[in-house]
């Protein structure tokens, strides 16, 4: 059997914590893959993994070969991408890491229509919106919602979206609506907690002076997820400030209604970033373009 290949199946057992995992990420069958990491121990003569019904784990000596193996499947990996990039084909493997709410709106209906334009190229999406660190994780290409610091990474905006503190009719009806950022104290707050503001929230005035109004929030609870923040608000719990990708089907249908509209808040950018490199692969210029024309005509509510 061919010793890369034995070796590329370990890497990738390793990479994914399972046989089964592995057997996907090859599209082979896990029987295949067991096969290629058992004669790969057998032509050395160690033991590279230990394996247990629950877990696998390296041994020392897995450890110093999965550190030469993955050197070596890189390096196969990096010829491949600078032959395609030669060649001006997109092909390859292609992971990509978007925010989890927007991903699942507004991403994943995009991922079928590139896949058929680039067949050659299998897409590894991670949805977290945490932020990751693109080189030391692997990366290729993430989608961010920020107002984007300099930084070594190259971007490219796709669309923007604003800020919109909201709440349902049912609560502003018993609890009243306020009419200037400094009444948020006297009312229930739902906060996100990976807002880079924290619970100091940010307003501009639409009439007279462009410097913001900052307040501190008290919430009643926070949460490091927007749906989860929507669905409280939906259920009357309080005021959420929200981007307009995720509460404007609510806006729309009624559900939900704008908060002191006098008064908007943060508008961020929603930007395609990849390393900063000399020469840009085929794979990922072809996603950072396909997603460039795809937002094209979006346009949130403002």
């Amino acid at each position: 059997m061919d010793r890369f290949q034995e070796m590329r199946a370990f890497v990738a057992v390793v990479d994914a914590g399972s046989f089964v995992r592995a057997a996907e990420a090859l599209d082979i069958s896990k029987t295949a893959v067991s096969r290629l990491v058992g004669d790969l121990e057998t032509r050395l003569g160690v033991r590279l993994l230990h394996r247990t019904t629950r877990k696998l784990s390296l041994t020392p000596e897995g450890e110093l070969f999965h550190e030469r193996c993955r050197q070596l499947v890189d390096g196969v990996a990096e010829a491949e991408a600078e032959l395609s990039t030669h060649a001006g084909e997109a092909i390859g493997q292609l992971r990509v890491n978007v925010p989890v709410t927007f991903g699942v709106l507004h991403l994943a209906p995009l991922w079928p229509a590139f896949m058929a334009q680039h067949p050659k190229v299998t897409l590894d999406v991670t949805l977290s919106d945490r932020l990751v660190d693109l080189v030391d994780e692997g990366f290729d290409v993430a989608v961010r919602i920020a107002r984007l610091q300099v930084s070594s990474l190259i971007s490219r905006q796709l669309t923007t979206t604003r800020l919109i503190l909201c709440a349902s009719p049912e609560y502003l009806r018993r609890h009243g609506a306020p009419r200037h950022p400094a009444e948020l104290a006297g009312h229930s707050v739902i906060a996100y907690s990976l807002l880079a503001a924290g619970d100091q929230w940010e307003f501009f005035s639409s009439q007279g002076s462009r410097e913001p109004i900052q307040v501190k929030v008290s919430p009643r609870m926070r949460t490091n997820s927007g749906d989860t923040c929507t669905a409280a608000a939906l259920q009357h719990m309080g005021l959420v400030l929200q981007p307009s990708f995720l509460v404007g089907p609510h806006l729309d249908s009624g559900a939900l209604v704008e908060v002191m509209p006098g008064f908007r808040s943060t508008e961020l950018g929603v930007y395609a970033v990849y390393p900063s490199r000399r020469q840009l692969t085929p794979k990922v210029r072809a996603l950072i373009d396909f997603l460039v024309d795809a937002f094209r005509m979006r346009a949130w509510p403002a």
